[in-house]
C-alpha cells in the first residue's frame, strides 16, 4: 500500500481511511485494542490483500488514533530522549549528541496541529485557540511515557511547536552503572556508604543528565528489609528492590477536575508506613513537599531536582520555596533538619552521563550552603573529611 504520505518515510494510510475508522471505533476510548483496530481497518478499507499489508496498515492506523502518529517510531527508537517538531517541516530528536535532523516530516500546519491538540486531550490538558499551549504527561499502553509541550499559533508565530521528552523506566542497577563508567571508581564507595548511612540525599544535575537513573540504582541498594514509596509526576523510578510502592500524579481533566497533586500523594505515602521515601523531579512550589517527606523522620529518604550543579542547589531551593510559599528562614530550617548530601550529575559533551560531584549540607547565618566534598576532575577536596565524618557516624 502506498497512499499520501502523513509523516512517516515508509508512508502512511489516507486520512480518509484515519477517519472512518476512528467513526466506527468511537465509544471504544482513546486507546483501541489492537485487535479491535484490524476489525475496523479491515472493514473499512475494502482494499487491502494480504495479511501483512493488514497488519501493517492496522498498526500505522492505530499510531494515528492512539499513539504519537508519524513520531510514534522516533519515540520507540533506543537512545532518543526528545523529540520536538517546530513547525511544519522535518522533526528533530535527541539522542544524547544534541538535535539532529530526521527524515520523519510532518508536512502541513493543519497536521501538527491536529497531531498536537490529540496529544494533549490524552493527557488530560486543552490545548486550542482560548488556551494555546499544554503540558502534561502522555502515557502508553506499553508503560511507555512522554511529557508533552505544545504550543499553538499565533503565539508560535511559526506554526505549532510541539515537544515530547521521553521518559523510560529507569531500571538500571547501581553496579551496572558503575560497569558503564557512569559512577566513577572512587565514587563508589562514598555512594554505597551514602545509602548504607540513612542520609537524606538529594541527586541534582540539568536536563537529561540521569538524576532519576541515579536515584532508581541508589535505591536498589536499599536493604531488602526496608519499604519503599516512591512518588513521582512521571512513572519512572523502578529501583530493583522487593518492597516498592509507585505513587503517580495525576493531572486535571479539561475541567480542571480529578487532579491528585505531589502534595496529596506525599501524605498519603506517609500512611503507608515506609521506611525510605523517594520523591521524583520537583519543578515549582512542591519543594515543600519534597522536603516534608525529608523531614519526617525517615532517615535515607531523597528525591531530585533541576540544578546545575550541587553549590548550585541552595538558589533554585530558594527559587522553588518561594513558589511553595516557603521564606529563607523556613526554607533553611527545613533543609538543614533533613537534607546531608547532595550528588550532582552532568551530562558529558559525547553523551554519556555520570555522576560528577557530591557536596555536604551546612547551613551559615545566610542560609544554606553546599561545600564540594568530591570531584570527578579534582583530588582531595578539604570537604571530603567532613563527608567521610558523617557516614561513618551514621553507620556506627
Amino acid at each position: 500500500m502506498t497512499g499520501a504520505a502523513l509523516g512517516t518515510p515508509t508512508g502512511a494510510p489516507p486520512a480518509d481511511l484515519v477517519d472512518r475508522v476512528r467513526a466506527r471505533l468511537a465509544g471504544l476510548g482513546v486507546d483501541p485494542e489492537p485487535d479491535e483496530v484490524v476489525r475496523a481497518v479491515r472493514a473499512e478499507s475494502g482494499v487491502l490483500h494480504g495479511h501483512l499489508d493488514l497488519l501493517r496498515t492496522a498498526r500505522l492506523v492505530r499510531e494515528h488514533l492512539a499513539g504519537a502518529g508519524p513520531l510514534e517510531a522516533l519515540l520507540a527508537s533506543p537512545g532518543v530522549t526528545d523529540v520536538v517538531v517546530d513547525g511544519p517541516g522535518p522533526a528533530l530528536v535527541d539522542r544524547g549528541r544534541g538535535l539532529e535532523e530526521t527524515d520523519v516530516v510532518v508536512p502541513t500546519e493543519a497536521e501538527l496541529r491536529a497531531l498536537a491538540v490529540r496529544l494533549a486531550g490524552r493527557a488530560g490538558q486543552r490545548l486550542d485557540d482560548a488556551r494555546p499551549w499544554a503540558d502534561g504527561v502522555v502515557r502508553s499502553r506499553d508503560g511507555m511515557a512522554w511529557r508533552l509541550h505544545a504550543v499553538l499559533p499565533p503565539v508560535a508565530v511559526d506554526g505549532t511547536c510541539l515537544s515530547l521528552r521521553v521518559s523510560r523506566p529507569a531500571q538500571s542497577t547501581f553496579d551496572r552503572l558503575v560497569a558503564a563508567g557512569t559512577v566513577p571508581d572512587d565514587a563508589e564507595p562514598l555512594l554505597r556508604a551514602l545509602v548504607a548511612a540513612r542520609v537524606g540525599y538529594l541527586v541534582v544535575g540539568g536536563t537529561g543528565s540521569g538524576k532519576t537513573t541515579l536515584l532508581a540504582a541508589l535505591l536498589g541498594l536499599v536493604p531488602d528489609s526496608e519499604r519503599l514509596l516512591c512518588v513521582e509526576d512521571s512513572p519512572e523510578l523502578r529501583p530493583a528492590h522487593p518492597h516498592v510502592v509507585r505513587l503517580v500524579v495525576r493531572h486535571g481533566n479539561v475541567e480542571g477536575a480529578g487532579e491528585v497533586t505531589m502534595a496529596d500523594l506525599v501524605r498519603q505515602a506517609l500512611r503507608m508506613r515506609p521506611d525510605r521515601i523517594a520523591v521524583g523531579e520537583v519543578r515549582g512550589g512542591e519543594v515543600a513537599d519534597l522536603l516534608a517527606a525529608l523531614n519526617t523522620g525517615h532517615d535515607g529518604s531523597a528525591g531530585t531536582v533541576h540544578a546545575n550543579s550541587p553549590t548550585e542547589l541552595p538558589a533554585r531551593l530558594e527559587a522553588l520555596g518561594a513558589l511553595g510559599g516557603l521564606d529563607r528562614a523556613a526554607l533553611s530550617a527545613q533543609v538543614a533538619a533533613s537534607l546531608r548530601v547532595v550528588v550532582g550529575m552532568r551530562r558529558l559533551p559525547d553523551g554519556m552521563r555520570g555522576v560528577d560531584s557530591i557536596g555536604v549540607v551546612r547551613r551559615e547565618a545566610q542560609g544554606i550552603v553546599v561545600d564540594p566534598a568530591w570531584r570527578a576532575d579534582v583530588g582531595e577536596i578539604p570537604g571530603r573529611a567532613a563527608l567521610d565524618a558523617m557516614l561513618v557516624e551514621r553507620v556506627r
